[in-house]
């Protein structure tokens, strides 16, 4: 045994320290280099961004049209890069899909699962995407009612959007109408708000159609009113209807007198307008009209601007006018990051839609428009799109300096908007489909896509090897050609129980009039949303959590995946997706307890999204609103395309937001579920 001398341990000590410290720095150097090989690369202003998000491309459609030589341009990038389909959001919905691609989350983290919500409290329908409300106090004068503090538009989607991670690393960004961003959430970068943003009178698209016609059904109809005029001595005086003017007692919507003076011989009509002077012939559209609403005398004024669509003067006088538009140049409400950048693009565009949805499907559906007549008026809001899309991508594309430049995001909605409208006329075994119809507009589809094509051929000759490019939709497309109506299933079924002695009312503008709720266990509202009527948490609510809600919904899975359509033995429902199975986050309970999906070619009917209840479970479609995507998500995805290759296997919406930060070397923020879907630049 050696028994060393205590002086002996002095040189041993000081060699094990110093070999500790040469093994630490040694494990520092390596994680130091693990992290450089495998982080995404740091930006340094030499990497740009483009995302052209096109609301409901479809991989089929797309496929088609390249093969057909529709879209060189595409078919070139798909070629040279990269195309795939893309998983879209449960449900697929724009607004919920939207949320999903700038959160990089789900509906259980961001909160939106439908484009309606409901407050279990009150069972109260609402907006999905964002609040206005006037003041919460107020005083009362005689007629006038004087607000104590002012109102509020509140943003309702949750988590954090990747244009602020980029604001916080100092990233410059361009953020063009992108759905689900209203108001716009506070950012250093330039973006305007899309998707969800309201008319002047806070709906989501509310047209105007003055007729003299006795036999046309006056009042409120889906989309807009139908108002009764005179003509008398050759002149038509009406009001334009705008905002709601919470001044005045009972919050009458506020007015502004105009005339048309129609002329006794030719088809056309003098349009005054307070300071506005103008003559169309019929068929013609005016251009953008500035109007002021003044809801308290010598100040208070709000200002909009509308179109003017004289569609007959003789032997009755029709005329639409649009939804009254926010004004971009001195908007009612936040619509634009800075404040000026709306104006901004009025003085160099020319005045724009600012309502979220432009193309008025709704007047098409009334049969206000028809189909050549809406066809017009949406070329016309592509046209406003691509003059604004010229004018900043030809700006950031022209930055010589990268590091000025940053990410470009530009979002068009016309794909979406014109395969809802047109897709009977493609389809000739749709409830829908017109042969006449078809000869002359069972193109407009394809005929978007080429545009689409073009914008892309724009964008592909400007890019360098610095510039990443991503070519996104939310989800794609198809058929809907018969209604469900879940709701009247759920009461033949005896899930929901109407009060005695009352019948189903499916006009009501009451979500679920004349339920009992006392004995009703399970009800159905927005396009997709299955809901139990839980005990704690909804109104008057029955059903226990826990063992008799898994068993009640397991029930209800079974019945629903087994109803099939009498008229082909399709099944109507292929998909039953429980919220706590699907969802993360800590929004994951606020919705719908389950997400119906529906079979290719069927949807929720329209009045049962709302609570009705019509007579017939099924019906067929007959409305021109015929294509959808609101069914089973895996059988709509969307589209990925980019000028880089991607990493093997599949990729989803929530994929997009970590992509866009890994270009500019940040991480994926605490929440995101995805990755990037790009390899790593050798």
């Amino acid at each position: 045994m050696f028994i060393a001398a205590p002086h002996a341990f002095v040189p041993l000590e000081r060699f094990l320290k110093k070999l500790i410290l040469i093994m630490g720095a040694l494990l520092v150097v390596a994680a130091a280099a693990f992290y450089l090989l495998h982080r995404a690369p740091t930006w340094r202003g030499a990497q740009r961004v483009v995302v052209l998000g096109i609301d409901g491309m479809d991989p089929q459609l797309l496929r088609r049209y390249m093969a057909e030589g529709r879209m060189p341009n595409f078919a070139k990038l798909a070629a040279r890069g990269s195309f795939t389909p893309l998983g879209t959001s449960i449900p697929p919905q724009s607004p919920v899909a939207w949320s999903n691609l700038i959160t990089g989350q789900n509906a259980g983290g961001h909160g939106i699962f439908d484009f309606i919500h409901r407050d279990p409290k009150t069972i109260g329908l609402y907006f999905s995407t964002s609040k206005v409300e006037g003041p919460k106090h107020s005083v009362s004068v005689g007629p006038w009612v004087v607000p104590l503090g002012s109102g509020t538009a509140e943003q309702l989607r949750h988590g954090k959007a990747f244009w602020e991670v980029l604001d916080d690393h100092g990233i410059p960004n361009t953020i063009f109408r992108i759905p689900a961003n209203f108001p716009p959430v506070p950012a250093k970068g330039k973006t305007l708000s899309g998707m969800g943003t309201p008319d002047l009178q806070g709906t989501y698209g509310t047209f105007t159609f003055y007729t003299d016609d006795p036999l046309a059904a006056t009042g409120a109809v889906e989309g807009g009113q139908i108002v009764p005029v005179e003509v008398q001595n050759s002149q038509v005086r009406a009001n334009l209807i705008g905002p709601v003017n919470s001044f005045r007692r009972g919050a009458p919507a506020a007015t502004e007198p105009f005339v048309v003076s129609v002329d006794p011989t030719e088809a056309a009509a003098h349009f005054a307008v307070q300071d506005a002077q103008f003559v169309l012939r019929e068929g013609e559209w005016s251009p953008w009209v500035h109007v002021q609403f003044r809801l308290i005398p010598f100040f208070g004024n709000v200002k909009g601007i509308c179109r003017f669509y004289l569609k007959q003067t003789h032997p009755r006088f029709q005329l639409y006018v649009s939804p009254i538009n926010m004004d971009p140049a001195d908007p009612a409400l936040p619509i634009a990051t800075p404040s000026s950048y709306s104006r901004d693009l009025a003085e160099e565009s020319g005045d724009f839609y600012t309502q979220g949805i432009s193309e008025d499907t709704k007047a098409l559906s009334a049969a206000v428009l028809d189909d050549k007549e809406y066809l017009q008026q949406a070329k016309e809001v592509l046209a406003e799109h691509r003059r604004m899309f010229d004018a900043e991508f030809g700006r950031f594309a022209a930055t010589s300096e990268a590091s000025k430049a940053g990410l470009f995001f530009f979002y068009f909605s016309s794909l979406d908007l014109n395969s809802h409208m047109f897709w009977r006329l493609t389809d000739p075994s749709h409830p829908g489909y017109d042969a006449a119809l078809a000869a002359d507009h069972g193109t407009a589809i394809a005929d978007f896509y080429v545009q689409m094509d073009e914008v892309l051929g724009e964008v592909l000759a400007k890019l360098d090897e610095r510039t990443t490019l991503l070519v996104v939709s939310d989800h794609g497309f198809a058929p809907y050609t018969r209604s469900f109506n879940l709701n009247t299933w759920l009461l033949q079924q005896g899930y929901i129980v109407l009060k005695p002695d009352s019948s189903p009312d499916a006009d009501s503008a009451e979500p679920l009039a004349n339920v009992d709720w006392s004995r009703t266990r399970v009800y159905g509202l927005g396009l997709n949303g299955l809901y139990l009527n839980l005990r704690g948490r909804d109104r008057e609510g029955i059903v226990a959590p826990g063992e008799e809600a898994r068993r009640l919904m397991q029930e209800i899975n079974d019945k629903l995946l087994a109803v099939r359509d009498p008229k082909n033995g399709q099944p109507v429902i292929t998909r039953m997706d429980r919220a706590q199975d699907v969802y993360q986050g800590p929004y994951a309970q606020a919705g719908p307890d389950v997400i119906v999906g529906y079979n290719r070619g069927y949807r929720a009917g329209w009045k049962t999204i709302l609570g009705g209840l019509p007579p017939d479970v099924l019906e067929d479609n007959l409305n021109p609103w015929s294509g959808d995507h609101c069914m089973d998500y895996t059988q709509v995805p969307g589209v990925l395309l980019s000028n880089r290759r991607l990493r093997p296997g599949s990729h989803a919406l929530t994929d997009i937001a970590p992509t866009i930060l890994a270009e500019f070397g940040i991480a994926p923020t605490p929440g995101m579920m995805g990755h990037s879907v790009l390899e790593v630049r050798k």
